[in-house]
């Protein structure tokens, strides 16, 4: 059995859309049609190389999306044919499966554990969470890393309380989930701080109390003008070593700096250090510490009952063919949420 997908065959190249030969699903494995795949920032960092050179060429990509169950291998238990789940690339409840690997031609192709940018997919049990039939498939993306990296990194990393304040630097797509992560946690204010008037506005729409155009005005004069002094917790959602040199100016004495993005391997950063040794936090997030087969279920609860409702979100949508010009407006800062949508 074959499936169209895009795969990266060399970095800083435009992926190669072309059929690959599915695997024999294995122990613990799941086959999933895909509906709808988020294109992640990771994506981005996988095809320009931010994390060094690419071991495993030629490979699928893509962690995040939603579909249906079609198969189940050996020992699954978690899910079934005809399930709805949500993909997403944090470990959840069953098997960790061994990597998928498939074929082009006479070449393998290298999968890992989870790829949405294709039709058909085969995935780690883990890999998938149940959810309700009838579920938008773009909301069940959207839970695969927007919503529970963003809740987790406010609730887990930063353990952010009522009343804290909270800036978060580059509202894509992550930062916007931080954004209203920070809001339904009871912080205040919540500073959205980006290069584009439009990711701005669209992070007021889902709970930025101010917002902060670094084209007009340095972060550091936003922070005192708005705060009168440093905020209590920090998110960087853009990988960027300049601007953590300049979040960690702005994070309080006794304040938590959270790095959600990425920086390139071949970047350094410069910081004092003191602030360490008395309160001051800085730390990591690997997916906000999310558990899926615990937050997906709690947070589209809340979705259902109407507390929040994400799919203005989104800002772009296009086939699988079109996944390249997709990219193209994410890095050049146009897209918020970009979607590829499979046909049914």
């Amino acid at each position: 059995m074959k499936t169209p997908a895009a795969i990266l065959v060399e970095q800083r190249q435009p992926l190669l859309i072309d059929e690959v030969e599915l695997p024999v699903l294995g122990y613990g494995q799941v086959l999933v049609q895909v509906k709808v795949s988020r294109i992640c920032g990771s994506q981005l960092g996988e095809i320009e190389g931010v994390k060094g050179p690419d071991k495993y060429l030629p490979h699928l990509l893509g962690h995040e999306g939603g579909g249906i169950v079609l198969e189940v291998g050996p020992e699954v238990s978690h899910v079934q044919p005809g399930d709805h789940v949500v993909l997403h690339w944090r470990p959840g409840a069953g098997i960790q499966a061994a990597p998928s690997r498939y074929r082009l031609g006479s070449q393998t192709v290298n999968a890992g554990n989870i790829t949405t940018f294709q039709n058909l997919t085969v995935v780690s049990e883990n890999r998938v969470t149940r959810i309700p039939a009838g579920t938008d498939f773009e909301v069940a993306a959207l839970l695969a890393d927007t919503l529970t990296t963003g809740f987790g990194a406010v609730i887990r990393d930063a353990r952010v309380t009522i009343g804290e304040a909270v800036v978060v630097i580059g509202v894509g797509g992550i930062g916007l989930g931080t954004v209203l992560g920070a809001h339904l946690a009871g912080a205040h204010p919540v500073i959205a701080v980006d290069l584009h008037d439009h990711k701005l506005a669209k992070a007021r729409e889902f709970g930025a109390t101010h917002t902060v155009n670094t084209r007009e005005e340095t972060l550091a004069d936003a922070v005192q003008r708005i705060l009168g002094g440093p905020a209590d917790a920090v998110f960087d959602v853009t990988g960027q070593s300049a601007v953590v040199e300049q979040a960690w100016k702005i994070t309080g004495p006794r304040g938590r700096l959270v790095l959600v993005g990425v920086m390139r391997h071949d970047q350094q950063l410069s910081l004092n250090t003191l602030p360490l040794h008395y309160g001051k936090v800085l730390t990591g997030s690997e997916g906000g510490s999310s558990q899926p087969h615990r937050d997906i279920p709690r947070y589209l609860r809340m979705i259902q009952s109407g507390r929040f409702d994400p799919r203005g979100m989104v800002s772009h949508r296009g086939s699988l063919q079109e996944i390249n010009s997709l990219i193209a407006t994410m890095r050049s800062g146009e897209a918020a949420h970009s979607m590829i949508i499979f046909p049914d």
